[in-house]
């Protein structure tokens, strides 16, 4: 699949701060007609329009039976009033057949515990679909969610892209391990080139290299360890990981003035061939198929999983991933025609969405859709993951993701020390 699409540039940067709450759906006024069942009620924030609209196209056309049985209605409201709306649809049992999910985890693992959010898991399966969802796509909102309770309508993918050409003009094999990647950016430097693009305004791009170590060292869990209180991030173990970014930082291996490179200009020293990594999502697809922007051209970035720790309780096979646009059920407006509904989109939505929004989503491709090779090689990474991993703020509460995203950049130019910043935010974590 080697035929390039056209697609329209996007900047992805809330997509990157993970929180599937960053990029929350909300919901509307109304949702008593879809507890009745009579319509497939859609409830979406005004600001998303690439989910309603490829199931649109789905309505009147691979969906058109389901859609004549029980309708698509979509209704929307601004972002800011999703949580209370959700809530107060919840305690009237009237919340629409589909809903954008909370602003946080928290709120949809609630409803579920109040039996108000449709099991995927068992449904999908009894609706004889649950093949059509990426394994991969299942274990990152298990692992946000509790459960299988959220569609994966966007999925994303997150390692190091680089520069194929500068790596092969200074003699440096694609590194498979963190000591590998090291040596390679000493040899980088040493060469007058820049080894890593990454933006310390916004922070992420560098706390996601600190859990990709903690991943690789500790194992898949590490994270949750410290959500459930069995771990600290002032643990030696983790503070490990925050010495091992800060060492990339204390040798210079970010460039100059990190702490004031943003979001775009971070891509564009990658774009324009003066970085060689750049740690980002799959999200990106974007940005390199923008020819305007990249000037290396995209033959000449590969892709590069997140590297081994020697001796690590993790390994490269376990993808970071968020879940960009969840979206939940209602068990409650459940009905044979909504599985209907179900069945047709589990089949369908991969293959539209990437053909008519160029969005990757967790849903297996049907058909013969022509990807660009980029977008190709992260389908089969993500076809070929049975376990993916989270990221370092995802299990966070708001006010510690804050303050790792904001101290980021000082642990990486030594303005602050590694065991003060897990300090920082494990003090947030209480």
């Amino acid at each position: 699949m080697s035929t390039a699409f056209t697609r329209s540039r996007r900047t992805a940067a809330i997509i990157a701060t993970g929180a599937a709450g960053l990029l929350a759906l909300t919901a509307c006024a109304g949702g008593g007609g879809a507890a009745s069942g009579s319509s497939f009620s859609f409830l979406v924030n005004q600001e998303n329009t690439t989910i309603p609209e490829v199931l649109k196209s789905l309505s009147t056309d691979q969906c058109q039976a389901e859609n004549e049985t029980q309708a698509l209605q979509v209704e929307t409201v601004p972002q800011t009033q999703l949580d209370q709306k959700l809530q107060l649809l919840a305690g009237q049992n009237a919340l629409p057949t589909q809903y954008a999910a909370g602003n946080a985890p928290a709120l949809t693992k609630e409803l579920a515990k109040g039996g108000q959010v449709l099991d995927l898991q068992k449904t999908l399966t009894d609706l004889g679909v649950i093949d059509q969802i990426e394994p991969a796509a299942i274990s990152t909102i298990e692992q946000l969610y509790g459960g299988f309770n959220v569609l994966p309508y966007q999925y994303n993918i997150e390692g190091i892209w680089y520069n194929k050409k500068l790596l092969a003009d200074n003699g440096i094999d694609v590194p498979s391990t963190w000591s590998e990647l090291t040596a390679d950016a000493a040899k980088l430097q040493g060469a007058g080139v820049q080894p890593f693009s990454a933006s310390g305004e916004q922070g992420w791009p560098i706390t996601r290299l600190i859990s990709g170590y903690i991943f690789r060292d500790l194992g898949p869990d590490a994270l949750q360890k410290v959500a459930d209180g069995q771990a600290k991030l002032t643990d030696p173990e983790y503070v490990a990981a925050a010495q091992a970014v800060a060492d990339l930082g204390t040798a210079g291996y970010f460039g100059q003035d990190v702490g004031s490179i943003d979001y775009d200009t971070a891509f564009n020293t990658f774009l324009t061939g003066k970085s060689a990594f750049f740690y980002m999502g799959s999200w990106a697809l974007a940005n390199f198929a923008d020819d305007a922007a990249n000037q290396i051209g995209s033959e000449n970035i590969g892709f590069l999983p997140f590297p081994d720790v020697q001796g690590g309780a993790g390994d490269s096979s376990q993808t970071p991933a968020n879940v960009g646009l969840p979206m939940a059920l209602s068990a409650k407006a459940y009905n044979d025609n909504t599985g209907a509904w179900l069945t047709c989109i589990s089949k369908n939505y991969g293959a539209q969405s990437l053909s008519e929004a160029n969005t990757i989503s967790g849903f297996k491709v049907n058909g013969d859709v022509k990807v660009d090779d980029l977008t190709a090689l992260v389908q089969e990474r993500i076809a070929s993951t049975k376990e993916s991993v989270l990221w370092f703020e995802a299990l966070f509460n708001a006010k510690a993701t804050e303050t790792s995203q904001k101290n980021a950049a000082q642990l990486v130019t030594g303005a602050i020390s590694p065991q003060d910043f897990m300090g920082l935010v494990q003090a947030d974590l209480g």
